[in-house]
């Protein structure tokens, strides 16, 4: 790999257009995605939907020349690096479409690197949410964030337990507390559950560490941020369409907000949730039970 800036700029174009409406993505198997593992660069494609593509915004050459210079002194012996693996998506003709590391993934290729570690993930695609569309016996459903509402970190509000071992180890997302009973709650009151995220999570990861809180979701839409290829306007506007027809009411819950939509008119009904970080659970229960009773 030439490395001036501008041999890279080139060769970045270049790979855009080779395959830029020639990839597809393809499920990987649960074994390819349990573990990390080591791709050659020479089989991993630049996003073209990521703003590192794009000649406007392009790719960042003082990220790429700290990672660089990160490698050096890591792996200085070494045709190879340690960093943390990039998160990369397989995909038909060949290889792996990058979903976050573009600049990790150039700083290797301007070093030479041969190898680079990999975590493979199955993003969720339309396909997958018509899917679910047309198999629902369900006639409402809520929605939630999985990064902002249902995920916490310690020290930003009360937590459920850890997951013991060995789930634990596998599983690291913390919940906020209630989140478990819930689900469950809705489960019961005949709602369909849809977490989203922008992170890269396989859906069917969410569905197992959900399995371990003894609960059940129903859509788990990931990678939500930049999937423009995957979401054209026609393409949301026939799901929208799809989610209205299948489903009498959406609630969407968020902190400190829950907001129920009718699928069709699209009235909306607000509620504030409101009290002490750890009855937040209750309090939604308790706005649901109200809502359930005014129909």
């Amino acid at each position: 790999m030439a490395g001036t800036n501008t041999a890279f700029d080139e060769f970045l174009a270049d790979e855009v257009r080779r395959y830029k409406g020639i990839y597809m993505p393809v499920k990987a198997g649960i074994l390819r995605r349990a573990v990390i593992r080591k791709a050659r660069l020479s089989r991993l494609h630049p996003n073209p939907d990521d703003e590192f593509c794009m000649p406007k915004v392009g790719p960042n050459y003082g990220i790429i020349s700290e990672y660089m210079q990160s490698f050096r002194q890591e792996r200085a012996h070494s045709r190879e690096y340690c960093e943390e693996p990039l998160i990369v998506e397989r995909v038909r003709p060949d290889g792996y479409l990058i979903l976050n590391g573009h600049h990790r993934w150039a700083a290797a290729l301007r070093l030479g690197y041969a190898r680079i570690p990999i975590r493979i993930v199955d993003l969720t695609r339309d396909t997958d949410i018509r899917t679910i569309l047309r198999e629902t016996k369900h006639d409402k459903r809520v929605t939630l964030d999985l990064d902002e509402v249902v995920f916490r970190k310690e020290g930003e509000g009360p937590l459920e337990k850890p997951l013991p071992f060995p789930a634990g180890r596998i599983y690291k997302e913390r919940l906020r507390l209630g989140i478990p009973a819930l689900f469950h709650y809705l489960n019961k009151k005949g709602y369909d559950v849809w977490v989203y995220s922008a992170g890269y999570y396989s859906a069917d990861y969410i569905r197992r560490l959900f399995r371990k809180y003894h609960t059940h979701i129903c859509g788990a839409v990931t990678g939500t941020v930049r999937r423009t290829a995957d979401n054209t306007a026609q393409t949301k506007k026939e799901l929208e369409a799809m989610i209205a027809n299948t489903y009498k009411h959406t609630v969407h819950i968020d902190s400190d907000t829950l907001l129920r939509i009718s699928g069709r008119g699209g009235e909306m009904e607000e509620h504030a949730i409101t009290g002490a970080a750890e009855d937040w659970s209750r309090r939604v229960m308790e706005i649901m039970e109200q809502m359930e009773k005014h129909g």
